[in-house]
């Protein structure tokens, strides 16, 4: 039986984090989408992407399964509705296709089925920002999901927690020294061999990753996920930072939105509040333009591969793409682009060659290689992004 996470026309909602990774790759709570589905229906779970992005990701399937909308969450009740279809029947909310049984390769492409039910009640991403305000609940459920049955490893005798100490969840080779867990409002997940330093206060709902590191004296409020290889300091708030990414110095993130293989320098700092308490307006890929969030508190949302450097302040609802490299003083603009090079006085556009580069001596670093494929998808994202670059540059000028 196959399973095929599949994007619809609102993936493009999701950018700049999609540029890189389909929908389904997403983090939200503690598992990215992906591995949520896998781990509610125990198979292996593959995408339906775009063309640039199918090398990385190949789409292998054969006979019948299931394909599942990439931007839909598992929950008890949609599972056994999904379950319950029989080949050739689809759920529908509203106009959206949630899941169907295919029983050919065609039904794949073309999404046409004879018969639909209706299904009300799912957990379905609108918007890239759903990634923090609906972090806390999907945080919840994969916490259940995750620790049914499992017994926490010992937490050692000089923390505090306060609260519920079963909704503190602590993984075989992980570390928590002379720090406070917060259960009170959701709770905490240390997993495999990550680090929590010493004087670090941890307020739920909360989740880092593998062979993560909050470093020392680490103030972090929930819900905020920080995923796998990843060094934070400072102040977080109801974040999620994709894998591979490091904030590890004083500066305050809220609200915020980073990739994979970003750098944050020492005293980053985001808004995520404006002066007048009024709605944050955020870059719209789709529009070309700002467009009103709907949200009192948004901060910074950053592509993969992009890196500021110390002292960078980022305005609210400040959205930098994939590859750009910030520095300098003053806030820069709501809107960097992705492979964009400069800062408040000015960008210009950042040599692809030196941005994988750059790209490879980090890979390095965590002794793995920059892959062909993955450098080739890269240059796809720097081509179809061009014409951003030149927009911004004009208004510039």
């Amino acid at each position: 039986m196959n399973v095929i996470l599949f994007e619809d026309h609102y993936w493009d909602k999701f950018l700049p984090l999609v540029f890189t990774r389909p929908v389904g790759e997403l983090r939200i709570g503690i598992m990215t989408i992906r591995e949520k589905w896998e781990h509610a229906l125990q198979k292996e779970v593959v995408h339906q992407t775009r063309d640039y992005l199918q090398g990385l990701f190949p789409l292998q399937s054969a006979g019948q399964g299931y394909i599942v909308n990439a931007r839909a969450l598992p929950t008890h009740d949609l599972l056994i509705a999904i379950q319950s279809l029989q080949p050739g029947e689809c759920l529908m909310k509203e106009d959206v296709l949630l899941a169907a049984y295919f029983s050919n390769s065609q039904q794949i492409v073309s999404k046409q089925f004879p018969v639909t039910k209706k299904f009300l009640d799912a957990f379905l991403l609108n918007h890239i920002t759903d990634l923090f305000t609906k972090n806390g609940d999907a945080l919840k459920l994969d916490f259940d999901v995750l620790t049914k049955g499992k017994k926490s490893a010992a937490l050692h005798s000089s923390n505090l927690i306060i609260g519920d100490v079963s909704k503190v969840f602590i993984a075989e080779g992980a570390k928590v020294f002379a720090s406070t867990l917060n259960t009170n409002e959701g709770p905490i997940f240390i997993d495999e061999v990550a680090e929590v330093m010493e004087g670090s206060h941890i307020r739920g709902p909360f989740y880092l990753g593998q062979h993560s590191q909050l470093k020392m004296a680490s103030k972090i409020y929930g819900p905020t996920t920080i995923g796998p290889h990843c060094k934070v300091g400072g102040e977080v708030s109801n974040s999620v930072i994709h894998g591979f990414s490091n904030k590890a110095h004083d500066g305050f993130i809220g609200n915020t939105l980073i990739g994979e293989w970003c750098n944050l320098g020492a005293d980053t700092n985001t808004s995520n509040l404006k002066n007048n308490y009024s709605n944050v307006r955020i870059f719209d890929f789709a529009k070309r333009e700002m467009t009103d969030s709907g949200l009192t508190f948004c901060g910074l949302i950053m592509g993969d591969h992009s890196k500021c450097s110390i002292n960078t302040m980022f305005n609210t609802g400040t959205v930098v793409g994939v590859g750009a490299n910030i520095f300098g003083g003053h806030f820069p603009p709501k809107h960097i682009p992705s492979f964009s090079w400069g800062g408040s006085n000015g960008f210009t556009e950042y040599d692809f060659e030196k941005m994988i580069a750059t790209a490879r001596h980090v890979y390095a670093r965590r002794s793995l290689l920059l892959s062909d494929e993955l450098q080739k998808m890269l240059q796809n994202v720097f081509e179809m992004t061009a014409t951003h670059r030149t927009s911004a540059t004009q208004s510039q000028e």
